[in-house]
Formats: structure tokens, sequence, C-alpha cells
């Protein structure tokens, strides 16, 4: 009977001896061999890929791939157009044989473009066609006049549309990208007419003692002292008292100013005086009745006492005529001489809290209101 410790030693063996087998008939042993019978019957030896080397050394003089320290450099493939390595240009690269390619001269060049300048020198002009849609169409488009305008961004004016609340010619526009002629189409925002032109529209608050003129040659202060950095040339809109305080408008649209200070389309001021009483209670039904002045019959449209202190009156004036000194002559007349006197409201403009001096541009929806006053 054989042991245990014989069987093992026995079963040991046979696989030692087919792992030995295996190993001789693996392919890095059997290609060997072949590469042996090759080279013994005169034949080159073939490299296998996984024993091709490449060269990372600078190049030599003597042509591309050189002898050189590997560490020195990282080669033609590096500088080649590999990761990491920087391109040349084909004037930088070397050719086979180690000769760079010739650089062309600026003469060449020179000759080249002038050849192809001749070439095309009498050739029509080819123009493309428009391919965007309504590029064929004239006009501008709506979205972009209102942004202009100052209604906001396009977007913004892109939903004025959606909510039909834009009118061009009488019309309440429904679609967008409607293309316009904003110097001659009537656009309307909420009823109210938008100024597409470069017009400017401002409100000053002007202090007693300042003359209401753009110059003065007596070098007084005047309303031109206000608005002397503006790029445009600015007017004002009818006139007030030297020493008379409150709101003027400047701007630079000439029909909407003449139409403003025109008895015909009656535009209202609004006027609070400063006077001393005691006050009848007829002084408003005789100014509402008129006035004799040398000049003519002058009638108030409204009249209030606003504010009472003792003998102390502050009184409120409405009318929409515009002669020189009308609210004083007028209260003087009625036997009441003004002490201080202050225009709050120039039309649908209001004073409010603007302080003594200050200039402000009126908004887009104060600018309509004005046209729509005097039917623009």
């Amino acid at each position: 009977m054989r042991s245990s410790s014989g069987r093992n030693s026995g079963n040991n063996g046979g696989s030692r001896g087919a792992k030995s087998g295996g190993r001789g008939n693996n392919y890095r042993g059997a290609g060997n061999g072949r590469d042996e019978r090759g080279q013994s019957a005169g034949r080159p030896r073939k490299t296998r890929p996984e024993e091709r080397s490449y060269d990372v050394s600078m190049p030599s003089e003597g042509g591309r791939g050189g002898s050189g320290d590997p560490r020195k450099g990282r080669g033609d493939a590096a500088r080649g157009g590999a990761k990491g390595g920087p391109r040349q240009s084909p004037k930088q690269q070397p050719q086979r044989g180690g000769r760079t390619a010739p650089a062309r001269s600026r003469e060449y060049d020179a000759r080249t473009e002038e050849r192809n300048r001749e070439r095309y020198a009498n050739k029509p002009e080819i123009k493309t066609p428009k391919t965007f849609p309504g590029a064929e169409q004239e006009g501008e488009r709506l979205q972009k006049v209102l942004a202009r305008a100052g209604y906001g961004s396009r977007r913004a004016c892109e939903e004025l549309v959606e909510q039909a609340r834009v009118e061009v010619n009488g019309e309440i526009v429904l679609e967008q990208g409607l293309r316009v002629h904003p110097e001659k189409d009537e656009i309307r925002v909420d009823g109210l007419t938008v100024a597409t032109q470069s017009y400017q529209f401002f409100a000053l608050n002007k202090p007693a003692g300042v003359v209401s003129t753009m110059e003065d040659p007596d070098g007084r202060q005047c309303l031109g002292d206000y608005v002397t950095n503006r790029e445009t040339r600015l007017f004002h809109v009818g006139r007030l008292d030297t020493e008379t305080e409150g709101i003027i408008l400047l701007t630079n649209h000439g029909e909407l100013a003449h139409r403003l200070t025109h008895p015909k389309y009656g535009v209202k001021k609004t006027y609070l005086a400063a006077i001393v009483g005691p006050l009848p209670r007829e002084v408003g039904k005789r100014l509402k009745e008129g006035v004799q002045l040398e000049d003519g019959y002058a009638r108030a449209d409204h009249f209030r006492v606003v504010e009472q202190t003792g003998k102390n009156y502050l009184v409120e004036v409405v009318l929409h005529e515009g002669r020189k000194h009308i609210v004083r002559r007028m209260l003087a007349e009625a036997g009441f001489p003004v002490e201080k006197l202050v225009r709050t409201a120039f039309g649908p403009i209001t004073l409010g809290d603007q302080k003594s001096g200050w200039l402000r541009r009126l908004s887009n929806t104060e600018v309509g209101m004005l046209m729509k006053e005097v039917g623009l």
C-alpha cells in the first residue's frame, strides 16, 4: 500500500510538468523560437509591437530622431503636435533628411496678391439674398422704437404689444414684429403719444431771481445756466417773472412748445399766491368773471383759499392765459398785492416735491400727457 505522501509527491510532480509544458507553448516562448530560427536561416528578424522603442531624444543635426540623451528632450512626437507639446509651424518643422522648407519671399507674396486682384477686378459684385424674414421690408421694428423711447427693454415692449396697449395710426397692434416709420407713423401707448425722435423734455423748479431766458447779456443768472451740459439746444416753454418761482418746461420740441403757450389750446397753469387780507368772499367770483386790465380783460379759471393764518392768505389761482405778470396784476386790481408767487403746475405736469433749482427729465407718461393736452 502506498502512503499518502507518495501520492501527493507524484501529483505535485505531474502538475509541475504540466506547468512547464504550458510555458513552453505560450506566444512569447514560441515567438522567440521562431525568431531564432529565422535569424539562423538568414532572414531579418521582425520587431514585435511590444518590443518596439520610440525615440524621445532631441533631434540631431543629421536628421530627426537623433541619439541624444532621452532625459534632455521630449522627442519629435511631442514637438510635432502630440499631447502636451507645442505644435510647430510648417516653416519650423524639419523635413526628412534634416532640411527645412524654404520660406517664401515677400516679393512672391506681393506678386500673388497682385495677380488675385487683377483676376477679380472686373468681375461683377455678387449680392447675396437676404434670407432672414422681413429683411426686404422697410421701417423699424415696433418694439425697438418703443425701447429707444424709454418704455423698457425690447421684451418689456413686446409685452405691451401682447397686452394690446400699443396703437399705430389709430389701430391696436395685435402681432409682434410690426415695422413702423417713427417719423411718419403715430405711435401711442395707453392712448398717449410716444415721442419717437430724439426729443428732450425737462422740468425746472426756477428759483426767485433767475431770468427766464437762455442767455442774459447783463450776466444775470438765467435758465441756460441749468442746461449748459446738454448736447442739443433747448428752449423754455413760456416765461416766469424774475421774482416768481416754480415750474418751467424746457424742450427742443418746437411744435409742442408752440401749442403749450398758444391761447387756442388753453393749457392751464396753477399758481399759489401769498397775499394779506382780510379777504372778502366775492373776490373769487370777481376774478372768475374777469377784471379789467390795461391790455384787456383777464379771467381766472379757478380760485380758492388754500390756507389762512390770521390776515395772511395762501390762495390758488388757475388760468390759461400767459400774459406778462398776469396773476400779479389781477390780484393787485382786486385789491390784494402779491407778496410771493409760485407756479405749481403747467398743464398736467406738477411741481410736487421737486426742490428749488433742481432739473428733472420728464417721464414718457408725462410727455404723452402733454402731447394729449395739445392734440399731438
